[in-house]
């Protein structure tokens, strides 16, 4: 007879992985990573002569942050729990973590960084250096308040003399509702104004209780009837690169295509530039450097 062998039983398997567990364990992975690469000293704790563990202790960490041993454990453990930005804020801050560390430990998290909207307003040299060699071509490196954080000679003289104006002065909606030389170098006035208010209040959803923010809002109310009116439609629209019409002063029509480089996370800083549709334009800002060089 020959024998055969038994029907092998299927393996059992736990519930399947979902999308959540991955991102608390790796949560987890990446706080624990944090906190063995902090030193006692580093926080102002004495190291003792009994430590084994490499770094800090959960409840050391859990005291600097000022929550719950319990709970920091179970964030650890990857438990299925509720985190609010507030506590992760102060568990960033206590594991020292920089900008792109916090960013990444929010985005783990499924939670909005309270803090997301105090953007760098610094611009490197290197980065200066590129607007400068694009040069003709207009560019400038703009936020997400539209504040301008620095632009190459061209585009200082696109709308307006930016030189000219004071520093506060230097955003792009605040012209665009108040500045008579910006407004008048504006094709197509009207659907600008309102792509850019409703660009602004899609930007701002993320940072509504930011003073610069209001701030912004409050200002440009005081000073424009049509800025609140148009405010007051709470429109909104996700920003894209489009081609665009200019009237400029000296060198008269001037059609280009706006690309935007972000520099960081998307609707952070980001680094405008306007490329020429047509040989015409190209020419006209080739005329429009050489007039700016001989005003300087």
């Amino acid at each position: 007879m020959t024998a055969t062998m038994p029907e092998r039983a299927p393996e059992r398997t736990g519930p399947a992985r979902t999308d959540g567990d991955v991102r608390r364990g790796e949560l987890a992975a990446f706080l624990r990573s944090r906190r063995e690469r902090i030193t006692p000293e580093q926080v102002g704790l004495p190291r003792g002569a009994r430590r084994r563990t490499p770094g800090l202790r959960r409840e050391e960490v859990a005291h600097l942050s000022a929550v719950g041993v319990t709970w920091y454990t179970w964030l650890e453990q990857a438990r299925d729990i509720k985190v609010s930005p507030q506590v992760l804020d102060a568990v960033a801050r206590a594991l020292q973590m920089d900008r792109a560390e916090r960013g990444h430990l929010f985005a783990l998290a499924g939670v909005t960084d309270p803090v997301r909207g105090s953007e760098c307003t610094g611009v490197s040299p290197a980065m200066r250096q590129m607007l400068d060699r694009l040069t003709p071509f207009p560019a400038a490196v703009q936020n997400s308040r539209f504040d301008l954080l620095a632009y190459n000679s061209t585009y200082g003289r696109l709308l307006c003399d930016l030189d000219a104006l004071p520093e506060e002065d230097r955003n792009c909606l605040w012209l665009a509702f108040t500045n008579e030389e910006w407004r008048a170098s504006l094709v197509d006035l009207d659907k600008t104004l309102r792509v850019m208010a409703a660009k602004f209040r899609a930007s701002m959803a993320g940072h509504v209780a930011e003073p610069p923010w209001k701030a912004m809002v409050a200002r440009l109310e005081a000073a424009s009837p049509e800025f609140r009116e148009i405010w007051a439609r709470q429109e909104v629209v996700r920003p894209v690169s489009q081609s665009k019409l200019f009237r400029q002063r000296d060198v008269g029509l001037l059609r280009l295509s706006s690309t935007n480089l972000y520099t960081g996370p998307s609707q952070g800083p980001k680094m405008i530039t306007y490329t020429p549709d047509d040989e015409a334009t190209r020419e006209k800002l080739e005329q429009l450097q050489a007039l700016t060089r001989a005003a300087g």
